[in-house]
């Protein structure tokens, strides 16, 4: 065999300087083999070889020394990993890193630096900073390569980000494929150098979050990052190049950025006392984060009290009025009366409080100031909208908008003053006003909204004609409408989108009553809940529904579009998902094939973090009180969606817990204390949710028996084959193989967790979320409640009456 110099090389360095790594420097004179771990000066890093999650194959890496959760911030051969523990790293001849499999006598990674000559006494050094630096000398004067240059999934604080114009270096964050394998994933993390350069977070190629452009002050990538005290983030942009730099402004605690597959970015900060990974920061969070929401020229407010997602920019209007009363505003806003606002008496309007629009068809000017930008703008019919670059320089800097505006929102006391060009009509009608401020005028649009809200519900109680249920209906719904700015749907509109309710568009039947998909004449789908006339779940719940899920904007919450008053009839509009329930497919043998393991991670994910807006990140604390896997519905891309808020109960910010005298709920879903009781906090859900995701991992219903003899549920079940180390004989047999074991496992006790008989054992659902995405270790679960049916201190229950068999909405218990 001809064996390559390089490799000969590597074998007699192997033979004749054997050593265990324990220095922060590799030379030309040794070499590190797998098995063997470089650590960093100040023992803050280490390098060596690893294999991720159940993965056999073995990669080069960076991780925190000091931390006991082996946490990888770096991969040198991310897409070509050793199929084995051959791997070798050596200096070459020339001086380059690189990586040997040398049992294939194959190169799998290097530096690739094209030198003139060959570079003498190269060192490569692992620095307390994380990066691994290839220095031309032995004085380590001269860099000829470093990893901080070649980032993959995680920023470290003083890590660049983005591109410089004349190496054509360009410096991006992406996300690993998956928890096994640290390959180029499809999400990504780069500044985006069209226009006026800014961060982008993309996915597949399609843009799906951008922070505030560089103001000179601070980024608007973190709002709260000043009060934190972790990552300190400053933009350079000249002719040179545009990048992110970034540092710790407490050198004593660890801090990093992740990309994740899934299209977020996290920021981590690693809390000793809790011996884990605690996020404070992920992006996109709300609807508004989400590139475009609200369309070309649109504006979006997530966090206004008056629940108007999305509005139009001065002189704009929706451009399908239809779909944006039905708050599916993804077409965007159009010029009022598509009129030309060129030399016509226009003017500029200022929206104050956003984040700017999408840079990328933005010009910058670094010295113009702000009046010098509007007279520019004002003789340019193609611009659109100006606004002022940079804060420290006085006003200085000009930043000019070409076409339409995207991505615009706004942000409470944060954001930035933009001056949107509009016709002379529109310039007057804001003149005569006095330039009234953003929330004067939204105050003015709500006050108009609601007169229309008033009349239709006035033209719905009129039509009662005196009946005292429907007048009673028209009263409750009286303030929930005008508060919400929910849309009012006439009922010959809903008949014509059901074809009259026709049994062909039924898609189930509950509690509340039957549930219609519908089509409306904008060709939207929706789905449309019609409280049944003999229904136990009257104005209080229907209303309750209305005032709750009004407020909410998650991804894993359903969306509620409007409601329709109609003497005795109480209609709900969602949103339509094609996939229905979570239960039509994990308790249902030919379906429950299709569902692979990462997928019903996903959805346990999924409800886990819908669940956690509720209780921690909305506007309000909100209990379900009935969360189960008929309330889980799946859309197109079996994303899971928390639906059914009609016994939600809303809490203070103090509150802790509640009683209740009646107690409603579902038989199977519902925590001890709540069913005995009437004592229900956001354990009581937590205990619902570990129920649901006992149930996706088993692919059985907790109500079902397992043992004749003993009568358990599927809680007692899994229980008992956990104690007994038998995990794998708690998941599905009908689930795909192979599947990742270890993260099973976890998912299993973290269940067990959730289901613990006392309250205060259970974890908040943000540990929970902490738990499923990370690897720290678990606690060990206590006995769980609901373990038998009998005598003794075995809890017994009462058979529920009235209870639907695909549970679509709500039974009750009373209480005793």
């Amino acid at each position: 065999m001809n064996w390559p110099s390089n490799l000969l090389h590597l074998i007699i360095s192997s033979v004749l300087f054997r050593v265990c790594i324990s220095t922060d420097l590799i030379t030309r004179e040794s070499s590190m083999r797998d098995g063997d771990v470089l650590i960093s000066s100040g023992g803050d890093f280490a390098l060596g070889f690893f294999s991720p999650g159940n993965s056999s194959h073995r990669y080069l890496g960076l991780w925190y020394n000091k931390i006991p959760m082996k946490t990888i911030a770096w991969v040198a051969n991310r897409d070509n990993p050793v199929k084995d523990n051959s791997g070798s790293l050596v200096i070459d001849e020339l001086g380059n890193l690189i990586l040997y499999d040398t049992k294939r006598s194959i190169s799998v990674w290097g530096s690739n630096l094209s030198l003139s000559s060959v570079a003498s006494d190269c060192v490569a050094q692992l620095l307390d900073s994380g990066n691994l630096v290839l220095f031309q000398d032995g004085k380590k004067s001269s860099v000829l390569w470093q990893s901080f240059d070649h980032p993959t999934d995680t920023l470290l604080p003083s890590m660049i980000l983005g591109l410089n114009h004349t190496s054509g270096l360009n410096r991006i964050l992406t996300s690993w494929k998956s928890q096994d394998d640290p390959g180029t994933g499809t999400a990504y993390y780069m500044i985006n150098p069209s226009g006026f350069p800014h961060l982008t977070l993309y996915k597949n190629k399609v843009p799906l979050w951008q922070p505030s452009p560089w103001n000179g002050v601070r980024l608007n990538v973190i709002p709260a990052v000043g009060e934190s005290s972790y990552f300190n983030f400053s933009i350079i942009i000249d002719a040179d190049e545009a990048i992110l730099l970034s540092n710790v402004l407490n050198s004593s605690i660890y801090v990093r950025g992740v990309v994740q597959e899934s299209g977020i970015v996290e920021l981590f900060t690693w809390v000793e006392r809790k011996s884990e990974w605690v996020t404070f920061f992920t992006k996109p969070e709300d609807q508004c984060d989400s590139y475009g929401h609200c369309g070309a020229n649109g504006n979006c407010h997530s966090d206004s009290m008056d629940q108007i997602e999305c509005n139009c920019l001065p002189g704009f209007t929706p451009k399908s009025p239809n779909d944006w009363s039905m708050r599916d505003s993804s077409g965007g806003c159009i010029r009022k009366n598509q009129e030309s606002v060129c030399k016509n008496g226009e003017g500029f309007v200022k929206v104050a409080d956003v984040k700017m629009p999408d840079t990328s068809v933005a010009s910058f000017d670094k010295n113009m100031t702000l009046r010098e930008c509007e007279s520019v703008c004002m003789r340019n019919c193609s611009c659109t909208a100006y606004a002022d670059a940079d804060f420290t320089r006085g006003g200085r800097g000009c930043l000019m908008w070409y076409g339409d505006l995207m991505d615009t929102r706004h942000i409470s006391g944060g954001g930035r003053d933009l001056f949107v060009r509009v016709d002379a009509l529109v310039l007057a009608e804001f003149q005569k006003k006095g330039f009234l401020s953003r929330k004067k005028v939204l105050a003015t649009l709500i006050g108009l909204v609601s007169a229309a809200a008033i009349i239709s519900l006035a033209v719905s109680i009129v039509l009662v004609k005196n009946t005292r249920k429907g007048s009673e209906v028209g009263k409750e719904l009286d303030g929930t409408t005008k508060d919400q700015e929910l849309p009012l749907l006439d009922i010959t509109t809903i008949k014509a989108a059901t074809d009259n309710f026709a049994s062909t568009n039924k898609l189930g039947q509950g509690g509340f009553g039957p549930v219609y998909k519908g089509r409306l004449s904008s060709g939207q789908n929706v789905a449309v809940k019609r409280l049944s006339k003999g229904s136990g779940q009257g104005c209080q719940e229907f209303k309750n529904e209305v005032m709750l899920i009004a407020k909410l904007q998650h991804r894993n919450l359903v969306r509620l579009l409007g409601c329709c008053i109609s003497l005795d009839e109480r209609m709900l509009i969602y949103e339509y998902l094609p996939n229905k329930s979570l239960d039509c497919f994990i308790f249902n043998e030919a379906k429950r094939t299709t569902l692979d393991w990462n997928q019903r991670f996903k959805i346990i994910l999924g409800i886990a973090r819908g669940v956690l807006y509720l209780h921690q990140d909305s506007r309000h604390r909100i209990i379900h009180r009935d969360l189960k896997a008929s309330n889980v519905l799946l859309d197109a891309a079996m994303n899971p969606k928390i639906s059914d808020f009609g016994m939600a109960k809303m809490f203070g910010e103090d509150q802790i817990q509640a009683n209740t005298n009646r107690v409603v709920g579902t038989y199977g879903y519902m925590s001890p204390e709540y069913a005995m009781q009437g004592l229900y906090s956001t354990k009581s859900d937590v205990f619902s949710f570990g129920v649901i995701l006992l149930e996706i991992v088993s692919g059985k219903r907790n109500t079902d028996f397992y043992n004749d003899s003993a009568c358990l549920n599927l809680i007692a079940h899994v229980w008992n084959l956990w104690k007994e180390g038998k995990s794998s004989d708690i998941v599905d047999s009908l689930m795909a193989q192979p599947y990742n074991s270890r993260q099973v496992s976890r998912s299993i006790q973290i269940g067990l967790l959730c289901v613990q008989e006392r309250a205060a054992h259970r974890p908040n659902m943000m540990d929970i979320v902490f738990m499923l995405g990370n690897e720290a270790a678990l606690a060990s679960p206590d006995k769980p409640a609901f373990i038998l049916k009998g005598s003794g201190n075995i809890l017994d229950l009462p058979p529920i009456a009235g209870a639907s068999a695909n549970e679509v909405t709500i039974t009750e218990l009373d209480g005793r």
